[in-house]
């Protein structure tokens, strides 16, 4: 039986179910598991007034610093933003809105959006901006800080194996911010690396169960590095 959720381009994948003002959960760490086809389709789609949530801003020329240079994108939801020039640009000439929040922080609001929980307290950020305006509340003599859920209109994972349920499996730095972006979003669209039958994966091993994947589409991904440090010392053949 042919899956109805494999589709042939990421343009395909995100036809009818993108527009201008929605909330858009991205996963990745710096560019590494970031869906890049399907950053690049979002781009083309035309879509405006994006809000973005992130571990980061990609870099000017790649991932979501892309849809900053096309000026998509009105806010973001982030907790690293250093390797980006447009988006530094872009902040301090107040013309993209910024939601700071820590790393650990914005990992457990994607989980939580995605596990039904609208909000929880933690201790990271109280006596800092990042808690100014949010309901503090003190536990065994503690003070902890209110943060709510991220439910998104869509989530784009990358994966490098799935199968034609939306099965997926990631690989290494990869899977730190894509499984709690998958189950965030009221629809999913995964691309892969590699698509297989269904039935093929060990289940043992699947990380999102594809009961979270609306769409899925196989790509090929570029293996862009976000930093390159070298010694400098001339190694001799």
């Amino acid at each position: 039986m042919t899956s109805t959720k494999v589709f042939s381009s990421c343009d395909e994948a995100l036809r009818g179910i993108v527009c201008d003002d929605q909330l858009v959960a991205v996963g990745g760490f710096g560019l590494c598991g970031i869906p890049e086809n399907l950053i690049l389709a979002l781009r083309a789609s035309g879509v405006r007034r994006l809000t973005i949530a992130s571990n980061n801003a990609g870099v000017d020329d790649w991932g979501l610093g892309l849809l900053l240079r096309t000026r998509q994108v009105r806010k973001m939801i982030s907790s690293y933003v250093g390797e980006n020039a447009e988006f530094e640009r872009q902040f301090m000439a107040g013309e993209l809105e910024l939601e700071f929040t820590p790393q650990g922080t914005l990992a457990e609001r994607l989980r939580a959006g995605g596990a039904g929980i609208p909000a929880f307290y933690t201790r990271t950020g109280v006596g800092t901006v990042v808690a100014e305006g949010k309901p503090h509340e003190v536990f065994d003599g503690e003070t902890y800080v209110l943060e709510r859920a991220i439910c998104a209109d869509v989530s784009l994972v990358k994966a490098w194996k799935g199968d034609h349920f939306g099965n997926l499996i990631y690989r290494k730095t990869a899977r730190n911010f894509n499984p709690m972006v998958a189950t965030c979003g009221k629809i999913c669209v995964a691309e892969v690396e590699e698509l297989v039958p269904t039935g093929d994966l060990d289940g043992d091993l699947i990380h999102t169960p594809g009961i979270f994947v609306d769409r899925i589409v196989m790509t090929t991904s570029q293996k862009r590095i976000e930093q390159r440090t070298i010694s400098g010392v001339s190694v001799g053949t």
